[in-house]
């Protein structure tokens, strides 16, 4: 790791933290990701090997700690880890305010927005039987145009095929649209007003989905009047 030369502990702390991906691992240990497997959904362009060598500087560091047997392990945050989260927070608020996305292809990506929609969805909007939405995404990939999220005794389920279950909700539109939609560009329904969105099936079901589906934490946060601020003297 290549070093400020300086002692001030902004410096040692971000020539910590500002390596490539790091912020995003914690981003997602913080959502509640565990597993490795967990986190490469949350990360889905670093590869394996990048992964496990972030992770094992992170271990090195006391931000993360291993969970578990052999073969079985996990990884959690440490005292240290967890002072990470509004550093976190406060990143993902100031991007959301100065530092937008434009949603041009590259930013989008049909598996991490679904991946960041299932950990946040609010399941106790639905009852307890189960309920399945399906997303259609025109403009995604071949074989990412098809998702659905099942709830069920409140909780989640991601599936990227059809498991024959009954549809309740059919929600279609373009990755573009539901990408925005999550980082608070504009609100489902308003989105389904303006026609961006179709949604089909049953009406009771279709009322909820803006509760249900709420939106992404760290754009939430951004969306706020006023961000705290910090009294330097």
């Amino acid at each position: 790791m290549k070093t400020y030369g300086q002692f001030c502990p902004l410096a040692q702390a971000t020539q910590l933290l500002c390596e490539r991906w790091t912020l995003l691992i914690a981003r997602e240990l913080l959502a509640g990701s565990s597993r490795f497997s967990e986190l490469q959904k949350g990360v889905p362009l670093m590869s394996p090997t990048l992964l496990s060598a972030r992770l094992k500087s992170m271990l090195k560091a006391g931000i993360i700690k291993m969970d578990g047997q052999k073969g079985e392990h996990g990884y959690s945050l440490t005292p240290a880890g967890l002072e990470l989260r509004p550093i976190v927070e406060l990143l993902g608020a100031w991007g959301h305010r100065w530092s937008r996305s434009h949603l041009e292809t590259g930013d989008l990506d049909a598996g991490l927005l679904m991946w960041d929609m299932r950990r946040t969805v609010d399941s106790a909007v639905f009852p307890k039987q189960k309920v399945v939405i399906e997303f259609e995404y025109n403009d995604a990939p071949e074989g990412a145009r098809h998702w659905w999220l099942v709830c069920e005794n409140n909780e989640i389920d991601l599936c990227l095929t059809d498991n024959g279950y009954d549809v309740d909700c059919l929600i279609k539109c373009s990755l573009k649209t539901m990408t925005a939609v999550w980082i608070c560009e504009y609100s489902f329904n308003e989105a389904v007003k303006k026609g961006d969105i179709k949604v089909l099936g049953n009406p009771d079901i279709a009322r909820k989905l803006q509760d249900w589906l709420r939106s992404s934490g760290l754009a939430r946060l951004g969306s706020m009047n006023a961000l705290p601020e910090i009294n330097w003297n």
